[in-house]
């Protein structure tokens, strides 16, 4: 009897043995899963940093607040300042240089596009907004042609062989006047196309082909002059 409840009591003792190991071998399946997992998260961790940090730089989130497109247009617009200086230089007598700032904004504000004028009278730099009328105008003028100039060098076998510029003319002062038609003359004589519209008398004496266009009662009629 007592041999009998000996065995009774290993089997019982083999059993909670034989549990207890099943749920040793158990847990170290869930702790190998567990590592596994926690390895896959630390990788997809490191991935997710390189990518959120490339994807912050690229957004402007980085110590010179400009974006990666931003960072390409400036590229671009550095050809088409340069390109821009070589003609308001010679309509301002050599007075004005166009510059991008390389400055931080205030706050998030994102940098990269914008302009300063440099004033070889003064040897300041100062914002593009205090410059009057007519300066502002024949900066306006140049940019539009260095931006003509660049994109026909980067685009290769691309002619802008055509110009429209709008009125403006009339915030110029005459030795300003003279010195945009000079330009505008110079650029006709290498075979590209000029079209201005303006009410200005000067300009319409300096222009030798016209298109006039008069309004009536009636309706606006037009008379091509030369």
């Amino acid at each position: 009897t007592r041999f009998k409840e000996n065995n009774e009591k290993l089997d019982g003792y083999r059993n909670k043995i034989n549990y207890v190991y099943a749920k040793l071998q158990s847990n170290k399946r869930v702790l190998t899963n567990i590592k596994k997992t926690y390895q896959n998260i630390t990788n997809k961790e490191k991935e997710y940093g390189v990518i959120s940090d490339l994807a912050k730089v690229a957004n402007g989130d980085n110590p010179q607040r400009i974006a990666f497109e931003r960072y390409v247009l400036a590229a671009y617009f550095e050809d088409i300042i340069k390109a821009a200086n070589q003609r308001l230089k010679k309509m301002t007598h050599d007075r004005y240089y166009l510059d991008r700032k390389d400055e931080k904004g205030k706050g998030r504000a994102q940098q990269g596009l914008d302009l300063e004028v440099y004033d070889y009278y003064t040897g300041k730099r100062r914002d593009v907004s205090t410059l009057s009328g007519g300066e502002a105008f024949m900066a306006s003028l140049a940019l539009a042609l260095g931006l003509s100039d660049v994109v026909q060098s980067y685009a290769g076998g691309i002619q802008l062989d055509t110009i429209f510029i709008d009125e403006g003319f009339g915030t110029l002062d005459p030795e300003s006047l003279d010195q945009a038609i000079n330009t505008l003359i110079s650029l006709q004589k290498q075979g590209r196309l000029i079209g201005i519209i303006s009410h200005v008398q000067e300009l319409k004496e300096r222009i030798d082909v016209k298109l006039e266009v008069k309004p009536s009662k009636f309706g606006s009629t037009a008379r091509l002059i030369y």
